[in-house]
């Protein structure tokens, strides 16, 4: 065959391979087009909210003026990162967002992991249910909420708990104005609302092992303990690792409005975050593109670490989030 004419059947064959994809797409849509129809509100919300604002992160690269606009405003480089990367607050912040992620990390997630493994024990359906209700109700208060009951029971002024500390002979201790209590009590509040609600994934996860697995372990006299171990436990381990991802990828997100109502002028240095300093930059003090680019930072922070925990999951053989 001439190479021309071998080129033509080549280029043909190419052709007709995406043709056959284009339709075999179609017909899937079509096929399964009322599940589509229950994603579009989802996609389109996130393409409003989260794609097309995407636009905005060029002011990082200006200096943004307002009346100006984006296209009118000058451009300045990375000038607003190099005034990041070396200020007085960075390594502030950063160390900051760290431990407290760090704290969530290490001490929050497992939580509900092993309150959903005992919650899996208990055998009586009613005291089982009646549990699952009391510890799933803080999630659904706002940290508004959180933060002030916390408040009633841990300030001087009538405080529960400076009370007792009093009633047994000891000095009352200035919880929200101390900064060595600040992490303490960011920490037992995240607990507290979230740790309930995580183990509605996990208790899904351990309800599809199959209950021969445990029948079988039984036989062979493993106790509780040991069924724990050995099944349910490796059971449940790829949902582990796909949420154990996702958090890292949140490593300088932890959530503006629970640290921002902890905070005050005694526990700054402790508590200042990212989420934060954007917040106080941006809005209050009106810096726009230096802002932006401390929130592009910490985008690009998370997309690094999703990725790396993702390749790092795969190479221990599990099946990451892509």
């Amino acid at each position: 065959m001439e190479p021309q004419l071998q080129g033509q059947v080549e280029t043909l064959t190419k052709s007709q391979i995406r043709s056959a994809r284009k339709k075999e797409i179609w017909k899937n849509i079509k096929k399964n087009k009322l599940i589509y129809l229950m994603i579009l509100p989802g996609f389109i919300y996130f393409f409003i909210y989260k794609y097309i604002p995407m636009y905005g992160l060029v002011i990082a690269f200006q200096n943004y003026q307002p009346y100006l606009g984006i296209t009118g405003s000058e451009w300045v480089g990375f000038e607003h990162f190099h005034r990041l990367f070396t200020g007085s607050d960075f390594w502030m912040i950063f160390r900051n967002t760290l431990v407290l992620f760090g704290l969530q990390l290490f001490i929050y997630f497992p939580i509900p992991i092993i309150l959903a493994l005992m919650l899996n024990e208990v055998r009586h359906h009613m005291y089982k249910r009646t549990i699952q209700t009391l510890i799933y109700i803080p999630h659904f208060m706002s940290w508004v909420v959180i933060v002030s009951v916390s408040f009633v029971v841990l300030t001087l002024d009538g405080g529960i708990v400076n009370g007792m500390l009093e009633y047994f002979g000891f000095q009352p201790i200035n919880f929200l104005m101390n900064d060595s209590w600040f992490r303490p009590m960011y920490i037992l509040q995240v607990i507290w609302r979230e740790a309930g609600w995580g183990t509605i994934i996990f208790l899904a996860a351990i309800s599809a092992v199959d209950p021969q697995l445990y029948e079988a372990a039984r036989m062979d006299g493993a106790n509780r303990i040991r069924q724990m171990w050995h099944i349910t436990l490796p059971a449940i381990k790829s949902v582990i690792v796909i949420l154990l991802i996702l958090k890292i990828g949140d490593v300088l997100e932890l959530g503006f409005e629970h640290v921002y109502l902890l905070l005050n002028a005694s526990n700054r240095e402790v508590g200042e975050i990212f989420d934060t300093y954007v917040y106080t930059a941006g809005l209050r003090q009106g810096q726009f593109s230096y802002s932006t680019a401390v929130g592009f930072f910490k985008g690009i922070v998370g997309l690094i670490l999703i990725i790396f925990a993702n390749r790092l999951a795969k190479k221990f053989g599990e099946e990451g989030v892509y």
